[in-house]
């Protein structure tokens, strides 16, 4: 707020409910007095003219203000006044006259008084000079001595299309379009440069001379016409690009400033030279709404005023600021007039017609503040007191965030129920999975309850692919206070392919109280039975985890009561798990020790398991009064499989890559025989056509097949993304579990290896996980001050994976010695691995990739089972299920017959697929083919992990 207002001379509202814009205020001595009073010229978009001379008196309690008398001239016209200026536009005489702009036309009119005879005073006659009608709707004019002529004023109308139409006083001269002209913009005429100099709708300040303008005509010889359709192309004499809407232009002429072009931005003020250079910039804080320069006070520079938005008028002297004050109006125009009782007074007018004559100043106080009683200060007192209230702020200094805090009492609530049962009649359509006839559905129930009457809220649940909903957005046209609305949604997996988790988010967005727009999510978890299915445990499978705990083991039918299936009655130390149309996942649990084993014949499908597991063991221990569960994995990292899976998501951005670009080559083929074959054609003399027909449909199908073929591989993109992200998910659970990390930690390890994949031509998951990791590896994770000099290199799409999966190798090995990701902690003890001893893995500075023996970092893959699917093919299938015994039937004449034998033999096939986790080691031969290679034991036998 400023601490000054503007000071009232005189004021007046013009009219009710009139509009009024930029241009239509001028001050000019309109009647030419000999005194060379100013009057005030007022237009209105409703088409009357008024002229004012404010004489106000000064009295003992101010100035008079307005009167009845003020009022000189009042004359309305059938047409809008767009913009009202006075000039020497009469051929026969060079006295001041007023030219007025209408949508059509364009009038000249003389303003002269008649002296009175009795006490009312002057009489103010208007009378018509000459108009001309406009072919165009116009939007603006200037006027100026074109062409260097002598005691004259010519006009510009600026039509909306951007075209010119000069007049020479009572003729019309010629019309010419500018170039690229879409919108029309502000323009004035610079007397030393004959030149005009307006902004383009491509943000540019052009200047066009008028001689140029004068001669780009086609019709040579011929009458000029307004109604023209052709002409030469208008070429600008120079160009300033401004990046930002023009609001007005002034051209300076003062005796001390330079010769200057002045430019009204919406955000900044641009001075320019004569021959379109800049000469300085001023940044605004602040919406400007007009501006005028009046003065130049000292050598060499501008005094200018400016009119915001926000009520204030600032005075400048080029880019600095001298003078603020408050207004009680928003002004579209303000002007410098000279009156009879005040020199250079401030003219300002609003768009609803405040017209007012402000001066700048302050007046004196009138009342004088009451003396206090003096007393002696206590500055021991003093010193505490600002001690304190520094130690306050900078308590508060640590708390500050620079976003707003978010009020807990928001006009509308989401509330998201997920049913705990599955639904008892699917509600999935349109399932494209192999094999499967149908698939589970669960129903979702979203509640919204608002504290008062909202409109139009839209509802959005994002599910991950392949999960899908029967309805994926709604619209609900009004919420009472007391009456919430309910939606109920039904989830179901649709497509063939891993999801990468189970999170669903409901969205919804409306317009608040105050009309800002607003949007409140809500996060909710699905049930793993939505993607899983209970099944016979597998016996033998490609990868398996190991996670050890503090516990003893549990029972895992207690578990997982709702994934037992034909598991149910059995030891609990088995079960088995199948995505529907994907792979089976067998979790074991060991008899006595604390360990569980995850495995499966593909790794990424062990994630949705994995997290089941540990969250189901987490809600059992921590439910009563044990409390300090904790898991662990003392394995390897599985790094070589999850190189397996980035390696496949690369080819297939390598794929869609070349597929488009194969694509486009045979567009551009396909084009070219077009042109051909229409040439032939058109050809009156027919020529053969030299299999041109042949070619043009051979590269038909081509187009056809690698669209089909673009097709494909966006498919096997998505599912290989799906398939990295649950691999990104379980790596990053692993190295968690692996090095006891903490929540901050876990954080960072995620936002560097991202499982959220977004690909896209320019970025991928590749270049951006590189970069992230090699950001670690040079701040938190560098051992030297000479890792940390590097330079990044660029986010570009690499050759190859070689660069990523050596640096996600190195961040491993990094943090199994001991490092952390966050500073401040201390350094864990380096992890005792199961593994070879690795050596020093150091990064090369030049490529800023790793470097030296290729066995460092093959050493923290996982070696135990980099050639287990070889060997798996080479010693042929592994004994499943399928391959036992069949189980007996009860005999059908007895109701009960049987059945215990049934039971006793499902647990027996179910036990003889468990191992017998008390013998686990890390070091054992791997298991293929249900036979143990060392020395030629039998599966059958007791194996370990």
């Amino acid at each position: 707020m400023s601490l000054f207002k503007t000071r009232e001379w005189w004021s007046t509202s013009v009219g009710e409910a009139e509009e009024f814009d930029h241009g239509c205020l001028c001050i000019a001595n309109i009647d030419n007095d000999v005194n060379g009073t100013d009057k005030i010229i007022l237009g209105s978009y409703h088409g009357i003219l008024r002229i004012y001379n404010p004489r106000p008196q000064k009295t003992e309690s101010g100035w008079s203000g307005y009167s009845p008398e003020d009022v000189v001239l009042e004359q309305a016209f059938q047409l809008p006044i767009l913009q009202v200026e006075a000039g020497r536009f009469s051929s026969g005489s060079e006295n001041l006259v007023l030219a007025i702009l209408h949508p059509r036309k364009l009038s000249v009119y003389s303003i002269s008084a008649i002296a009175g005879t009795v006490a009312h005073g002057s009489q103010y006659k208007c009378e018509g000079l000459y108009e001309h009608t406009l072919q165009r709707t116009a939007y603006k004019f200037c006027y100026g001595p074109f062409g260097g002529v002598k005691g004259k004023d010519f006009v510009c109308v600026q039509s909306m299309d951007g075209t010119l139409s000069i007049f020479e006083q009572e003729s019309f001269a010629f019309s010419r379009f500018l170039p690229g002209a879409l919108l029309p913009g502000p323009i004035k005429y610079v007397p030393r440069l004959d030149s005009f100099v307006t902004v383009s709708s491509s943000w540019q300040v052009e200047c066009y001379k008028y001689q140029v303008l004068a001669v780009a005509s086609d019709s040579a010889g011929k009458d000029e016409s307004q109604n023209i359709r052709s002409g030469k192309r208008v070429t600008f004499d120079w160009c300033f690009d401004t990046g930002e809407q023009a609001l007005d232009i002034a051209v300076i002429t003062f005796p001390q400033a330079p010769p200057s072009i002045l430019v009204l931005g919406e955000r900044n003020i641009f001075c320019l030279t004569e021959t379109g250079k800049l000469r300085y910039m001023k940044k605004l804080e602040y919406d400007p709404s007009c501006f005028h320069p009046y003065a130049s006070l000292s050598e060499g520079t501008i005094n200018y005023m400016v009119g915001t938005y926000t009520k204030s008028l600032l005075i400048y002297q080029d880019v600095t600021l001298k003078w603020a004050a408050k207004m009680e109006h928003i002004p579209v125009q303000v002007q410098v007039a000279n009156f009879k009782d005040l020199k250079s007074c401030t003219v300002t007018l609003s768009d609803s017609g405040h017209l007012e004559c402000v001066y700048l100043g302050t007046d004196p106080a009138i009342t004088v503040p009451p003396q206090v009683d003096s007393r002696e200060l206590n500055y021991s007192k003093m010193d505490a007191e600002m001690a304190q209230l520094q130690r306050k702020i900078k308590e508060k200094g640590h708390k500050a965030v620079i976003t707003p805090h978010r009020k807990t009492d928001e006009d509308l609530q989401l509330n998201v129920h997920i049913s705990p049962n599955l639904d008892d009649m699917s509600l999935a359509t349109g399932i494209d999975i192999p094999n499967e006839d149908s698939v589970p559905s669960v129903s979702i129930r979203i509640q919204l309850k608002s504290r008062l009457l909202i409109d139009n809220v839209k509802v959005e649940i994002h599910t991950p692919w392949p999960l899908a909903t029967n309805q994926s957005d709604y619209i609900i046209p009004s919420i009472e206070p007391n009456t919430p609305a309910e939606l109920f949604v039904s989830v179901f997996q649709r497509d063939n392919s891993l999801a990468a988790h189970l999170y669903v988010q409901i969205s919804a967005s409306y317009k608040s109280a105050t009309g800002g727009s607003r949007i409140i999510t809500a996060r909710a978890s699905l049930p793993s039975r939505l993607v899983l299915k209970p099944v016979l445990p597998v016996k033998s499978a490609i990868h398996k985890l190991t996670i050890d705990t503090n516990k003893p083991p549990v029972n895992l039918n207690d578990i997982f009561p709702d994934l037992l299936g034909e598991n149910a009655g059995g030891p609990g130390a088995a079960l088995g798990f199948q995505f529907f149309g994907g792979p089976v996942v067998t979790v074991l649990a060991s008899k006595t020790s604390q360990r569980y084993r995850l495995q499966c014949d593909r790794l990424e499908a062990m994630w949705i398991p994995l997290r089941e597991l540990v969250s189901r063991l987490n809600q059992h221990f921590n439910r009563g009064k044990y409390g300090d569960f904790k898991v662990s994995f003392d394995g390897s990292l599985p790094l070589q499989e999850y190189f397996e899976l980035v390696d496949a998501h690369f080819e297939c951005r390598m794929g869609a890559s070349k597929c488009l670009d194969m694509l486009d080559q045979r567009a551009s083929q396909f084009r070219v025989i077009q042109k051909r074959l229409l040439t032939r054609f058109k050809d009156k003399t027919p020529t053969p056509l030299q299999n041109l027909d042949t070619l043009l449909e051979g590269t038909f199908r081509q187009i056809l097949a690698l669209g089909d073929a673009v097709e494909q591989n966006q498919m096997a993109q998505a599912v290989s993304a799906n398939n990295l992200s649950s691999g990104t998910y379980l790596l990053n659970f692993l190295i968690r579990l692996w090095t006891d990390m903490t929540d901050d930690e876990f954080k960072v390890l995620e936002n560097s290896i991202s499982p959220v994949i977004s690909d896209s031509t320019e970025q991928g998951w590749q270049e951006m996980t590189d970069a992230a990791v090699t950001h670690l590896l040079r701040t938190v994770l560098a051992k030297s001050a000479k890792d940390a000099a590097v330079n990044p290199s660029p986010l570009a799409i690499p050759s190859d994976t070689g660069k990523v999966k050596k640096h996600i190798a190195l961040l491993c090995d990094r943090l199994g010695k001991g490092a952390r990701l966050v500073e401040g902690l201390s350094e864990k003890k380096e992890r005792t691995i199961r593994m070879p001893t690795p050596q020093t893995i150091v990064e090369d500075q030049e490529d800023q990739s790793m470097s030296g023996d290729t066995t460092a970092v093959d050493n923290v893959l996982n070696t135990h089972y980099r050639d287990k699917s070889k060997k798996k093919k080479r010693h042929g299938k592994s004994r499943n299920v399928d391959d036992l015994a069949p189980l007996g039937l009860p005999v059908l004449d007895r109701p009960n017959a049987g059945l215990n034998e049934l039971v006793d033999a499902k647990s027996q096939k179910i036990r003889s697929m468990v191992p017998d986790l008390d013998d686990m080691t890390m070091d054992d031969s791997p298991v293929v083919n249900g036979n143990k290679e060392q020395n030629g034991e039998r599966a059958d036998q007791p194996f370990a992990l």
